[in-house]
């Protein structure tokens, strides 16, 4: 299966990269042909340029910035993103690829009467999501009720992939997680993945 690993963390020894690496490892071990993108690594641009919002609804999307990574997202049939969560959101490296690269004409169609958008990445099966929160787990469940989770399954795997199969892993109070704790995380991840 050709899987698309977008990592998003600024700094290169993060728990994100490691949780990343050994994810890597271990779908590689299932026979997943990896493709690895590190967005602080390739220097991304996540800024939506105003030529590419221009042409949203131009016959055709300005890709001249994105060429390679509307492949990398087309021919993915596995995506595995990895990041901290900020806020309770995506880091804006990630949302920034999100709005740059999950374009129309590649992740959707526009409505011809400007209707609700029709999904195109009908190739992809699963998304994988590996998180780390410095909240408890409580906080993001039962009071944020799990905000980051329900914009990515709803509003853009909704809209872009509706059949895809969606596995969220969170690990709470990062901040704080000994070897131990990271250890038994990377154990689920190789469990539900």
């Amino acid at each position: 299966m050709k899987c698309l690993v977008v990592l998003s963390h600024p700094l290169k020894e993060s728990l994100c990269s490691y949780l990343c690496q050994e994810t890597i490892k271990h779908l590689e071990s299932k026979g997943y042909d990896i493709t690895l993108l590190d967005l602080y690594g390739e220097v991304f641009d996540p800024v939506l340029s105003a030529e590419e919002r221009q042409s949203y609804y131009a016959e055709d999307f300005d890709r001249s910035q994105l060429n390679k990574e509307l492949e990398q997202l087309v021919e993915a049939e596995s995506l595995v993103l990895v990041f901290p969560t900020w806020w309770f959101s995506f880091p804006a490296m990630l949302k920034g690829w999100i709005d740059r690269v999950w374009a129309p004409g590649y992740a959707y169609d526009h409505d011809a009467e400007l209707g609700a958008i029709k999904p195109r990445l009908g190739n992809l099966k699963e998304v994988k999501v590996v998180t780390t929160l410095g909240s408890p787990w409580w906080v993001d469940n039962l009071v944020m009720h799990k905000p980051l989770k329900r914009v990515l399954k709803t509003a853009i795997l909704g809209a872009c992939a509706k059949d895809c199969k969606v596995t969220f892993l969170s690990l709470y109070n990062a901040e704080k997680a000994g070897r131990e704790q990271v250890d038994k995380f990377v154990l689920k991840i190789k469990a539900k993945f």
